[in-house]
């Protein structure tokens, strides 16, 4: 009546473990490059490397979160590491200690700590904006839109970088209270939570919250699967990846 492990074994195929393996490749892959890496170097499992690893990935699941938006809709977004790369430069343009002697400001007053974040946040929005209106209302592939705007972002990153008084130097001498946003910790029964992998949790819920108990999320999936049928339903198309493509530019 009840069936052995051993009996279970033997009645498994090896074209279902090949059907698995390859299902599961890219899992396999990790796992034995992690087995690798921990022979190499014990280390690798110590507690500060773990939370190290936390909070470099914690960045990274917040942006993934928004291409993955796109993903589902058949798109993607080439420009979101220079989005990056515009935020984090003019946030910390605004975010300078005002003792900091090269400042790109000299004359600007101390800031409230979310002004300058919610402000690059609305404008990564607004690039994700012209993204999916090129992409929804001028038929263009996501692939070639999306680096088109990659490349126009790179160019106005290096044209506010590269300005007086001071031209083209590292943005250095940052506010106390930014350094503590980015990589302050809090500790929970003796380990250092970075703050980032908090952001990036609450973040995930968000998201988790949008992409499955909203309307708009139904209309992504929807979209996805099948754009002409999605339309036919009464889903406004150009719409709903208007705003995908925005939440993914200001994530």
């Amino acid at each position: 009546m009840f069936e052995s492990i051993s009996d279970k074994i033997k009645r498994i195929r090896p074209k279902d473990v090949a059907t698995w393996m390859m299902n599961n490749a890219i899992f396999i892959v990790l796992l034995v490059l992690l087995l690798v890496i921990i022979a190499y170097s014990p280390d690798f499992l110590s507690v500060n490397n773990f939370r190290n690893i936390l909070a470099q990935a914690s960045t990274r699941i917040i942006i993934a979160l928004g291409v993955g938006g796109l993903i589902i809709t058949q798109g993607t977004d080439l420009s979101a590491g220079r989005q990056v790369g515009i935020a984090a430069v003019i946030s910390a343009s605004l975010l300078q200690s005002p003792t900091y002697a090269y400042r790109m400001y000299p004359d600007l007053q101390s800031l409230p700590i979310f002004l300058p974040i919610l402000l690059v946040a609305v404008i990564t929005g607004i690039f994700g904006l012209i993204n999916g209106f090129i992409i929804s209302k001028l038929k263009v592939t996501p692939f070639i839109a999306t680096l088109g705007m990659m490349i126009i972002v790179y160019g106005l990153n290096s044209i506010y970088f590269d300005r007086p008084p001071y031209g083209a130097q590292p943005i250095g001498g940052l506010d106390p209270r930014y350094m503590r946003f980015a990589q302050g910790s809090i500790n929970i029964g003796g380990f250092m939570l970075p703050y980032l992998v908090i952001y990036a949790a609450i973040v995930t819920g968000l998201i988790w919250i949008l992409w499955n108990k909203t309307r708009l999320g139904k209309n992504i999936y929807a979209i996805g699967g099948n754009p002409e049928a999605a339309a036919v339903s009464g889903v406004n198309i150009v719409r709903n990846i208007l705003l995908i493509y925005m939440i993914a530019g200001a994530l």
